[in-house]
């Protein structure tokens, strides 16, 4: 298994550090209570993006499997999304900022198309941030996909290099635009409102944060 050489995967390191810093950091003398405001604890996007189900309050996840603060907010986001009702429709997108980052990003929408998220997204996070693995590699990530999903390499290979994973990477690339991503973990709440961790004071109130527009939204819809 081909693994980071040391420069590289310190500068790697480095730069996925300083990009989660941006909206990672843990604000420890913020306290929220149970009002929150926009311009201290979130931000208004400017303009607003359209959503892929207007019938629904939209919240998406901007991660990358290269940031710390992504892996440690997974869990938090997991638990959320497994008490959310059927009228919010949540999705992650990953966030690119270089082309190593455009890597992992075709790694996830990889198993998307394969529908094995949920059997690799864990592994692919370990795979990083525990076992020091270089995941930009189609040749580390294929055993991956055969071991814990049972794709075999031939069709995991079809799939990273398909025409619909490239464009899905591209789309990526463009909400990174749209919603002026500066690093993540940030959460976008029905196109208009965005959340990191800085501005909220850490994970759990980027939760309360997302909760309390999720309902905002949902009012507004009634």
């Amino acid at each position: 298994m081909k693994r980071l050489m040391v420069p590289t995967l310190w500068r790697s390191v480095l730069l996925a550090v300083t990009l989660c810093l941006s909206a990672g950091t843990v604000a420890e003398e913020s306290v929220l209570g149970e009002r929150f405001v926009a311009g201290t604890h979130y931000e208004v996007l400017e303009i607003a993006v359209d959503t892929r189900d207007a019938d629904k309050v939209e919240v998406v996840e901007m991660f990358s499997y290269a940031c710390i603060h992504c892996f440690n907010f997974d869990p938090f986001v997991k638990s959320w999304h497994a008490r959310q009702p059927d009228d919010v429709d949540f999705y992650a997108v990953p966030a690119i900022f270089n082309s190593d980052w455009e890597l992992l990003a075709q790694a996830f929408y990889t198993s998307e198309s394969l529908g094995v998220t949920d059997q690799v997204h864990d592994r692919m996070f370990e795979g990083i941030h525990t076992l020091n693995e270089d995941l930009r590699q189609a040749g580390v990530l294929a055993p991956i996909f055969e071991e814990l999903a049972g794709v075999n390499e031939l069709d995991f290979n079809a799939a990273y290099k398909s025409f619909s994973v490239r464009s899905r990477v591209q789309q990526a690339k463009a909400l990174v635009r749209a919603y002026k991503i500066t690093g993540v973990p940030t959460m976008i709440v029905n196109g208009k409102y965005r959340i990191d961790g800085r501005m909220a004071g850490g994970n759990a109130k980027m939760i309360e944060v997302v909760d309390f527009l999720v309902a905002k939204e949902r009012q507004s819809q009634q």
